[in-house]
């Protein structure tokens, strides 16, 4: 499953600004709220077409508890210290094994047990409306990594252009003390419906720019292989695939990490943000929404939300009373490629002391 835990009873950290909602919003009234508690998107209101209805497009709680007491499926929340599964929880960084927290299947997933989703993260810095920086520090040995390792998220949300509703900004940056594994991701859940619309994502139009993915065992770890994905159920070539066109003829559902094509650049200079390259496009045809997310990532990972069951509803304080059923909502997390540390073939993903990690991933949001 997806469920993330908070083993044992740790204290809730009250530091500055740890209940606080930090609202970005433009003119066109795109909106991300932003919590210190796993530097979390509580909401992402995007408009609708021609005028139409505004709807928050993330799936969520109202009740904080139920992102650590294991109820979220990570919904929304950065993962850390590494995202995605390493095999075992095993890994060896400069001759020195280590053996972290497993908490999936026998295999380390999205940091651990208690992974940087549960953590209150430190206010660094808030531009009403405009941005927000938030940072938290790891200790060494935390989860079983080594080193000490501060990570830093900035959210930022720009204006409008003739082209789109605005651009969202998720700029991570990590430096640590000793070499350690670290691949961060933002796990928001989309339905560009709306969350609480009780529609699945499987109308929804997908295009991932990738001409490779990364097969996995039967628990979810690449085999190593990058195998092509034209001819296959994982080819989303442009103007994009149905999610549910050829979902039946993956077993279980699509969870898996795309290698993204780093041809295909995009820069953008209202943010300042450039180097990136494409990962999807994600489309909707009622409400005429568009998400394209670019990032400077080299995989994906695109995830139907096939652990969501219907178990989540009103009764755990999920938004406006929603029940999460069956593929109501789908991950696009830009990452590094899962179980990297211990695949030489993938690119790595470690960091050395004295070296510093940086994600950026930008979100432009339309409507027709």
């Amino acid at each position: 499953s997806r469920s993330g835990g908070l083993a044992g009873s740790q204290s809730w950290r009250s530091g500055r600004g740890a209940m606080e909602t930090f609202v970005l919003k433009n003119e066109r009234g795109v909106e991300a709220h932003v919590r210190p508690l796993g530097a979390l998107v509580q909401r992402l209101i995007l408009p609708g077409a021609k005028g139409g209805r505004a709807n928050d497009v993330v799936l969520g709680f109202d009740n904080l508890q139920s992102y650590r007491d294991g109820t979220s499926p990570y919904f929304g929340v950065i993962v850390g210290r590494v995202a995605n599964r390493i095999a075992g929880g095993k890994f060896t960084v400069d001759g020195e094994s280590h053996q972290v927290s497993v908490n999936e299947n026998g295999n380390t997933l999205h940091g651990g047990q208690v992974g940087f989703d549960k953590a209150v993260w430190d206010l660094v810095s808030y531009d009403e409306g405009k941005s927000v920086t938030l940072r938290h520090v790891s200790k060494d040995g935390d989860q079983g990594f080594p080193g000490e390792v501060t990570v830093t998220v900035t959210y930022s949300l720009s204006e409008a252009s003739d082209s789109d509703d605005g651009l969202l900004l998720v700029d991570m940056s990590a430096v640590s003390t000793k070499s350690t594994p670290i691949s961060l991701a933002q796990h928001g859940y989309f339905n560009l419906c709306g969350h609480a619309s009780g529609s699945s994502v499987l109308g929804h139009r997908l295009t991932l720019n990738a001409k490779e993915y990364t097969p996995v065992d039967d628990k979810l770890i690449p085999t190593g292989v990058l195998a092509a994905t034209e001819g296959t159920p994982f080819h989303f070539p442009a103007p994009g695939v149905k999610i549910g066109e050829h979902i039946a003829e993956v077993p279980g559902g699509f969870d898996h990490n795309f290698v993204l094509d780093q041809t295909v650049g995009r820069e953008f200079d209202r943010l300042k943000a450039q180097g990136l390259h494409l990962a999807a496009i994600l489309e909707e045809e009622e409400t005429g929404r568009r998400v394209e997310l670019s990032t400077s990532a080299p995989g994906v990972q695109f995830y139907s939300g096939n652990f969501l069951d219907g178990s989540i509803t009103k009764e755990q304080g999920t938004k406006d009373g929603a029940t999460y059923n069956l593929h109501g909502g789908l991950c696009l997390e830009t990452q590094g490629f899962p179980n990297a540390v211990n695949e030489k073939n993938f690119p790595t993903n470690v960091l050395k002391a004295g070296e510093t990690y940086s994600h950026k991933m930008v979100y432009q949001f339309s409507s027709s």
